[in-house]
């Protein structure tokens, strides 16, 4: 655990080399798909740097990446001022990247296009303060927040720089200021562990005005504890996931499944999986959540820079275009920008 520059915690996660993602290239499948990836992270020193010079060269590495939406991380928080309000430096750090791109710097123009921030809900109503102060400095590009509220009782699992208590999602303080979400059209990305999917579910039962985006196919935990009980595991999480899709408020990003926390090891390997390897491996977990969802409420996620520990940008998105080939045009249409743009506002990068 360090501090960002402007003060705010953050966790060091570990980013792989280089040198190694370049030992694996593929030719690009379907490079004129429109593809809007709605889940990255920026950040600076002390982490490995990934801004917008890097999310650019992702970008431009062969596939059609016409949008993207960043997603909080504590970067660019401001240093002074009240403490609640501190996470609008975020949104601001974006939204500055967001105008450099349609001002031509840095291409294609729509990188940062949406921006999902920070905002403690357990402030209530007064939140809404907050979240109106996102709005007036992501100038249209705020769409909504993420409050991390993944737990799990053993530390070998922690995966977010804040430490969550149990049950977060069923906090009646919390959920007072989730209430003002829908009123001013924001959204909430739930980020959690496969054990705690029926929080999610209870919360999408009591708020159906709310569009709830479930991050990260829902967390299945592969290390730690869990390691060695994938057929467990898999159960659970499957049973989560179904409870969860019976509620029309809720999508799902389909991704996050390069992070350590699965316990793929494709990080550990003398030479990068091919797309092959990776879809094979995410086959059971992805199929089950576009069955569930169905591809209107379902949507590719790359998850970049974490998910850069297993692969390069280019080999990832290969490996979910081979997870979506059995899918007609108008399904790929939907997971790999529609549904991305219908739930964050941002119809008009597709026109």
């Amino acid at each position: 655990m360090t501090q960002t520059k402007s003060g705010a915690p953050t966790a060091i996660l570990p980013s792989a080399d280089p040198n190694w993602l370049a030992l694996r290239e593929e030719a690009i499948l379907e490079p004129d798909l429109p593809i809007i990836d709605p889940h990255h992270h920026l950040w600076g020193p002390p982490r490995t740097r990934y801004l917008a010079e890097e999310l650019q060269r992702d970008a431009q590495s062969g596939h059609n990446v016409i949008a993207t939406i960043f997603t909080d991380c504590t970067e660019g928080y401001r240093s002074d001022g009240p403490e609640n309000m501190r996470p609008v430096g975020e949104t601001e750090f974006a939204t500055a990247i967001a105008d450099q791109c349609e001002a031509g710097v840095y291409q294609p123009a729509g990188l940062c296009a949406g921006i999902i921030s920070y905002a403690d809900l357990r402030e209530g109503e007064s939140v809404r303060a907050v979240l109106e102060a996102h709005i007036a400095a992501g100038k249209g590009r705020f769409k909504g927040i993420r409050q991390s509220t993944s737990w799990d009782p053993n530390p070998e699992v922690r995966t977010t720089m804040r430490t969550p208590p149990e049950k977060l999602l069923r906090d009646p303080q919390l959920r007072r200021g989730f209430a003002c979400l829908a009123p001013l059209g924001l959204t909430f990305d739930a980020w959690v562990y496969h054990h705690q999917l029926s929080d999610v579910a209870d919360l999408a039962a009591a708020f159906p005005e709310t569009a709830i985006v479930l991050d990260h196919v829902g967390g299945p935990i592969g290390i730690g504890p869990y390691a060695g009980r994938r057929d467990e595991v898999f159960a659970q999480w499957k049973a989560g996931i179904l409870e969860i899709a019976r509620h029309p408020n809720v999508t799902v990003k389909l991704g996050g499944l390069a992070m350590r926390l699965g316990g793929f090891g494709f990080h550990e390997r003398p030479v990068p999986p091919s797309s092959e390897e990776l879809a094979a491996a995410w086959r059971p977990y992805i199929e089950t959540c576009i069955e569930a969802f169905g591809p209107d409420r379902a949507m590719f996620e790359s998850n970049f820079p974490v998910d850069q520990l297993s692969c390069s940008y280019a080999i990832l998105w290969n490996g979910f275009k081979r997870l979506a080939a059995g899918c007609s045009n108008d399904e790929k249409a939907a997971l790999f920008s529609r549904t991305a743009a219908r739930v964050y506002s941002l119809e008009h990068v597709l026109h």
